[in-house]
C-alpha cells in the first residue's frame, strides 16, 4: 500500500479511524495526505509501462494493487476540438469526455479506489446518497467486488438512465422522501452507526480516484499545461480533487505551474459561484435547489469549501449558467463535435462561452473543459429538447417531403 495517512482539513489533526468521513475531534473534512517520496524519483514515462487509467497512477493513490476492484475505468478521451471552439471563441479548447467511463461518468475514477479501501477493511456493505451518477457507479464496483450495496436517491429527482444503472446492478435503491441532502444526511446516520462504508464525496478516499483525471489531461497534453481547467460543480469534490493532484505534481517536480480551476454551477443551484461573487471562503446553502442539470442540482455541496480554495489558490473563478444555456451548450457540443454529454456535463461548456463573453477567459487560453458524463445517462432530457419526431408515410414521396427534397 502507498504509505499515507487521514488528516482533518479543518484542524489538521490526524484521523486513525478508517471508516471515519469526518474528524471525531472537531467534524471537519477529512484529506489524505499520500507520501510522495517514492514518485521524486520517477518521470512521468515512467508511468508509461502501463496502459492509460487510473492505476497507472498507483503511486499517488492510497490503496494496495493487490486489492483493486477495477472494471477499466479512466483512460477517457482528450479531443481537440475545431468547430465548438471557434463557436465559443477560444481556439485552443479541449473536452476530457468522461462519458466514456464505463458506467458513463467520472463517478468510476474515484468509486474503484474507494470501494478498493472498503475491501481493505472488510467492509460488507456500502452505501450513498445520490442524485444518480454515484449510485450507479457504487453499484457496480460494489457488484464487482462481492459486496452488498444500497443507495438512498431523493424522489422523483433522479434521471431515468441512471436508476435503471443503480437497479441493474443489483443495488437495493431506496427512494427518499427529501432531497439530496436528506437522503445524504439519512446515509451518515447509517455510517455513524457502522452499519455501512460511506462512499460518498465526504469520503476521503473517493475523491483520490478522481485525481486521475488530472494526471490523464496532462499525459494526453505531453505535460504542457493549460491555462485554464473548466468543469460543473455539484458536490464539489471533482474540483478539490483536480486541484489535489496538481499539488502533487507540483511536490514531484512534474510541473511548475497552476492551471486556473474554474468551477461553473446552475444557476438553480450556486451556492459555490455566489461565495465567490462576494470573495467569502465559505458559502451559504441553497435549501431547494433545482436545475435541469440533476448531476449538480446539490445546495449545500459537502466539498464547497474545498472547491473555494482550489479556486483561489489557482487565480481561477466561478460563476453560474442558466438551465437554457446548459441545454443550448449540450446540443452545441453535441452538433459540432458529435460528443454526446448529459446536461450537468455541459454546463462546463456553457461556462467558457459566458466566460468568453464576459472576457474572464482569454481567447488565447489553453482550456481544457471537464465534461463529467454522458448523454444517456438523462435521456428524457434530451428528448424533450429535440426536435420532434416525424411522422412519414411508407412511400419514397412522403420521404423526400419530410426531407426538403427538391
Amino acid at each position: 500500500m502507498t504509505k499515507h495517512k487521514i488528516v482533518c482539513w479543518d484542524c489538521g489533526r490526524d484521523v486513525v479511524d478508517m471508516y471515519a468521513n469526518t474528524c471525531p475531534h472537531c467534524d471537519g473534512l477529512l484529506t489524505i495526505e499520500v507520501d510522495l517520496e517514492p514518485m521524486k524519483a520517477l518521470k512521468p514515462k515512467d508511468l508509461h509501462r502501463e496502459p492509460i487509467g487510473v492505476w497507472r497512477y498507483h503511486g499517488f493513490m492510497p490503496v494496495d494493487r493487490k486489492h483493486a476492484v477495477t472494471i477499466k475505468e479512466g483512460g477517457t478521451p482528450l479531443y481537440k476540438t475545431q468547430a465548438l471552439g471557434a463557436e465559443v471563441g477560444v481556439k485552443d479548447l479541449y473536452v476530457k469526455y468522461e462519458g466514456a467511463n464505463p458506467t458513463g461518468s467520472f463517478k468510476d475514477r474515484g468509486m474503484t479506489i474507494g470501494v478498493s479501501h472498503a475491501v481493505e477493511i472488510g467492509a460488507k456493505l456500502v452505501g450513498c446518497a445520490s442524485t444518480g451518477n454515484t449510485s450507479a457507479s457504487l453499484a457496480a464496483y460494489a457488484a464487482k467486488a462481492g459486496l452488498d450495496c444500497a443507495v438512498f436517491l431523493p424522489a422523483g429527482k433522479v434521471a431515468a438512465g441512471k436508476l435503471a444503472q443503480a437497479m441493474f446492478f443489483g443495488a437495493k435503491v431506496l427512494s427518499i422522501d427529501g432531497n439530496f441532502d436528506d437522503a445524504l444526511a439519512l446515509a451518515r446516520k447509517m455510517a455513524e452507526r457502522r452499519e455501512l462504508y460511506l462512499l460518498n464525496s465526504i469520503n476521503p478516499y473517493r475523491p483520490e480516484g478522481q485525481k486521475s483525471v488530472l494526471f490523464e489531461i496532462m499525459d494526453q497534453l505531453s505535460y504542457e499545461i493549460p491555462d485554464r481547467i473548466v468543469l460543473p460543480v455539484g458536490n464539489a469534490a471533482n474540483i478539490w480533487a483536480v486541484y489535489k493532484a496538481i499539488t502533487e505534481l507540483m511536490e514531484v517536480g512534474w510541473i511548475d505551474r497552476m492551471p486556473m480551476l474554474t468551477g461553473i454551477q446552475a444557476e438553480g443551484s450556486m451556492p459555490v459561484a455566489e461565495a465567490f461573487a462576494a470573495g467569502k471562503e465559505d458559502f451559504v446553502p441553497e435549501e431547494n435547489p433545482e436545475t435541469v442539470a440533476t448531476a449538480i442540482r446539490i445546495g449545500n455541496p459537502v466539498s464547497g469549501r474545498k472547491a473555494l480554495r482550489a479556486i483561489y489558490d489557482t487565480g481561477g473563478y466561478s460563476t453560474s449558467v442558466t438551465d437554457d444555456e446548459i441545454i443550448a451548450a449540450q446540443r452545441l457540443l453535441g452538433r459540432r463535435e458529435g460528443v454526446g454529454v448529459e446536461p450537468a456535463s455541459a454546463a462546463s461548456i456553457a461556462g467558457v462561452k459566458k466566460l468568453r463573453e464576459m472576457g474572464v477567459i482569454d481567447p488565447g487560453e489553453k482550456v481544457v473543459c471537464i465534461c463529467t458524463g454522458n448523454a444517456l445517462k438523462d435521456p428524457d432530457t434530451i428528448m424533450e429538447n429535440s426536435d420532434p419526431v416525424i411522422p412519414c408515410a411508407n412511400s419514397l414521396e412522403a420521404v423526400r417531403k419530410a426531407l426538403s427534397v427538391q
